[in-house]
């Protein structure tokens, strides 16, 4: 049980989702890992996958750190770095040989470039996972996911579903409406529902569909 955790946008709540599958898999007894390939700016998605994982080390689950809040591309060429991201892809191989789930959670959005030609749906194309889309539920979310719904089966990669995370507790309209429209427009399963700070709604994890 291997998936790409994609999100519309930086910031919409990637690594929080993520560590609540990794949780939510582990009380189901099995041995899941988290892995964050590239973390720039603070390292604290690694540590809180980390602990989602068991203990398992922060290098495990975060092979490569940029110390500058940016594209990692960019962060590279401000710190005098250069990526290769082959040896990510080999980590995550060797990831999946000694666990039997591997949560891989990007970093920002789906085409955020790693280098010049390379970016993180070229990441997410190599490993041929399928994808989980964390949407940022909010006003304009529609425009944001339906973009990047396209894109991920531009690749070739089959969406498992999306999931809203809502941002702020009190919901609007947009917000209320997104349940329904952004499935409809995506054709794509709403896997679950999620306040800020609580646990799940509706939600059906491990769900046999996936």
């Amino acid at each position: 049980m291997n998936f790409f955790i994609a999100g519309t946008d930086t910031n919409v709540g990637k690594t929080y989702i993520t560590s609540l599958l990794l949780r939510s898999l582990r009380d189901n007894g099995v041995n899941a890992i988290g892995y964050k390939p590239i973390c720039c700016g603070e390292r604290t998605d690694a540590e809180i996958l980390s602990q989602a994982s068991g203990g398992a080390s922060m290098d495990e689950v975060n092979p490569l750190w940029l110390k500058t809040p940016v594209a990692p591309w960019v962060a590279a060429q401000l710190e005098n770095r250069n990526i290769n991201p082959q040896p990510l892809v080999q980590a995550w191989k060797s990831l999946t040989i000694r666990y039997p789930s591997v949560l891989v959670e990007g970093c920002g959005g789906w085409e955020v470039p790693i280098t010049d030609s390379y970016s993180m749906a070229d990441l997410a194309r190599e490993m041929g996972l399928p994808v989980i889309l964390v949407i940022a539920n909010k006003l304009g979310a529609i425009n944001h996911s339906v973009l990047t719904v396209q894109a991920i089966r531009a690749s070739g990669l089959n969406l498992a579903g999306i999931i809203l995370n809502h941002l702020v507790d009190e919901l609007d309209t947009a917000c209320i409406t997104n349940k329904k429209i952004i499935p409809q427009l995506c054709q794509a399963p709403l896997l679950a529902e999620v306040i800020n700070g609580q646990d799940w709604i509706d939600l059906d994890w491990p769900a046999s569909s996936l």
